[in-house]
């Protein structure tokens, strides 16, 4: 019966739909998080002397700040991740198998 199950959610086009959606949010969210991380660890390597001026006459260098900012950032990338998820993905998902236990039960 789980094979039967399983053949009608592959079958399904919303199953496509799921899929292309997760892939291209989830490819989008990756690409600004490296571009992020990578771009800070970049700004190290080649211009070390603006990430280590500090602001204003304290100690807080704008590195700190950038770096604390990614920290900030990644969380909030991470909580609209979970919120769609949590909502549309689900959502999809669970009529997928509402209609493939339907499917296989006829």
């Amino acid at each position: 019966m789980a094979k039967d199950i399983y053949a009608h959610i592959r079958s399904n086009p919303k199953f496509d739909e799921l899929v292309s959606k997760r892939r291209r949010f989830a490819t989008i969210l990756s690409i600004i998080v490296l571009v992020l991380f990578y771009g800070f660890i970049l700004q190290v390597a080649f211009f070390p002397e603006v990430i280590g001026r500090p602001i204003g006459s304290g100690k807080l260098t704008y590195g700190v700040v950038a770096g604390f900012f990614q920290f900030i950032f990644f969380t909030l990338l991470t909580w609209m991740y979970v919120r769609r998820a949590n909502t549309e993905f689900d959502r999809i998902n669970e009529e997928l198998i509402d209609e493939a236990i339907a499917g296989s039960q006829l």
